[in-house]
């Protein structure tokens, strides 16, 4: 048996398999989707309430509310102005904003769980869907080969083949979806943190002049 009959061997079950893979990557995906959804919407509506409080305190250009801001350790904004306060009282502001984009480096990662895994199905799906097509459609070939000149067979075959490549697009479209909207948010509550860090740096600056 050479290569290329070894090749039709994979075919015949390829097809199938790259269908099974899609449906589980497909699982996969729905159920981080999900998880992502309510952990960054939690994050997100305290980051949110936090930011409006820092609105708040620049209004009112009163710093002293700030202490009650890193009270709140509910939010990576509260638990990150902690911190910064803290390291004010004992180093002064030298460092301070080091300190934050430490804390943000620590926590970003837990932010943007699961998102490698949606980016790779949603580059990856689509050629997983061409692939079982390939395979598909040279079942189907290789079927009219064989077949004595009918041609409904061939094009039920090629029909099914292109299932493949329609359920890789429908797999890879909603993770690609999802990553951008994740993505954004992630970025949204960077903001955050680095708002909270120019006001810490405010608080650290007008605190070493009185």
């Amino acid at each position: 048996m050479d290569i290329t009959e070894k090749f039709f061997v994979v075919a015949q079950v390829g097809h199938q398999a790259t269908l099974w893979i899609l449906i589980i990557l497909s699982i996969f995906s729905i159920a981080f989707i999900i998880e992502r959804v309510f952990a960054l919407g939690g994050v997100l509506k305290k980051s949110t309430a936090v930011s409006q409080r820092i609105k708040d305190t620049l209004r009112s250009n009163s710093l002293k509310e700030i202490d009650d801001i890193a009270r709140d350790k509910d939010s990576l904004e509260g638990r990150a102005l902690s911190y910064g306060l803290r390291h004010v009282k004992e180093y002064g502001s030298k460092g301070l904003e080091e300190i934050f984009n430490s804390y943000a480096q620590v926590e970003r990662p837990a932010l943007e769980r699961r998102l490698n895994f949606l980016a790779t199905v949603g580059s990856n799906a689509p050629f997983i869907g061409l692939l079982g097509t390939v395979f598909g459609i040279m079942e189907a070939f290789k079927g009219l080969a064989t077949s004595t000149g009918e041609i409904q067979g061939v094009l039920m075959g090629i029909s099914q083949a292109l299932v493949a490549t329609a359920t890789g697009l429908i797999v890879a479209i909603p993770a690609v979806i999802a990553y951008n909207f994740f993505q954004k948010r992630v970025k949204t509550i960077m903001q955050s943190l680095e708002s909270t860090r120019d006001l810490c740096v405010a608080y650290a600056k007008a605190t070493s002049k009185t």
